[in-house]
């Protein structure tokens, strides 16, 4: 049966849409993982002097003050949101992915860390489902398998090379797939400047909040480099909210495995860290099921 996708969302999108432009979407998506590599390697970097809560907070604060230039420009009316619990759901969802998968960094390598987040496909194929209506045929889920397959060879459960680290890994995943199904319902909504604009307070108001139980005063290279983390991160934030307007969430979310190849290089260039032999067989079995699924993307939209 071949696999197909709904290009009318119902459920959680309502009726405004955005007809699906495949390869624009694919392509923006990868070059976001680029820039979210970069912030991943950074805050891993950040993990050695600072605590996972406030290097999140940094990421956070860079971004609301990256976002003063589009208030300025638009005003206020840039919060003015058609679906803000959604918006606020977006915006959580991101924070707990982006704190998750600090910590988990804290404790296993950039290389493994990434694998096992690419948990996420799974997730946001299953959730688009119910959420957004889309068909996801059985080549799809077979694909979707195989990468699951990849996560539990890199994780190894049940035996002493399990690393309890990664479980933190699938709560960021977790938190990453609900961030990107309601960014994929809400395409048509709201602008992208109002989904930045609501991204950011969110995450910014959580983690002040959070902050005065878990801070250390940074040094000037730390404050560098959360600038950097901040605008790596927000680019990404940006591209990641084209994509998502441009096609299908399944779709998409198949391309996650481009960022673990960019972390694990970053990883090997940056900590010289050489992922072991389980990782990189993981690895490749996630990058199989990729593959795998925008092969068949693209001759579904030659079909049609």
């Amino acid at each position: 049966m071949a696999d197909t996708v709904d290009t009318k969302p119902k459920g959680l999108s309502g009726g405004n849409d955005i007809a699906d432009r495949p390869m624009r979407g694919m392509l923006l998506y990868g070059l976001a993982t680029i820039f979210f590599s970069c912030s991943d390697i950074t805050a891993k970097y950040l993990n050695q002097t600072l605590v996972p809560v406030e290097i999140a907070w940094m990421r956070y604060l860079g971004f609301t003050i990256l976002m003063v230039p589009l208030l300025l420009r638009h005003g206020p009316g840039v919060f003015r949101s058609a679906r803000p619990m959604l918006q606020i759901l977006r915006g959580l969802g991101l924070v707990c992915a982006a704190i998750f998968f600090i910590h988990t960094t804290r404790y296993l390598p950039i290389a493994e860390a990434s694998a096992i987040g690419s948990v996420s496909p799974i997730l946001i194929t299953a959730l688009s489902i119910p959420f957004l209506g889309e068909k996801v045929g059985i080549r799809r889920w077979s694909a979707v398998l195989v990468g699951f397959t990849g996560v539990l060879i890199v994780m190894r459960p049940g035996t002493e090379a399990f690393q309890p680290a990664g479980l933190l890994a699938i709560l960021s995943a977790s938190g990453w797939a609900i961030a990107m199904i309601v960014t994929r319902a809400m395409r048509g909504a709201d602008g992208t400047p109002t989904m930045l604009g609501w991204t950011a307070v969110t995450g910014f108001v959580v983690l002040t909040a959070l902050l005065p139980f878990n801070f250390v005063v940074p040094g000037w290279n730390e404050i560098g480099l959360g600038a950097f983390l901040a605008l790596v991160s927000t680019t990404g934030q940006w591209l990641i909210v084209l994509a998502y307007r441009c096609t299908s969430a399944s779709l998409l979310a198949s391309f996650s495995f481009i960022q673990l190849i960019w972390s694990t290089t970053l990883g090997y260039f940056v900590f010289d860290a050489v992922p072991d032999h389980w990782t990189i067989v993981g690895g490749c079995f996630i990058a199989a099921s990729c593959i795998y699924t925008a092969h068949r993307e693209r001759l579904k939209a030659r079909a049609g």
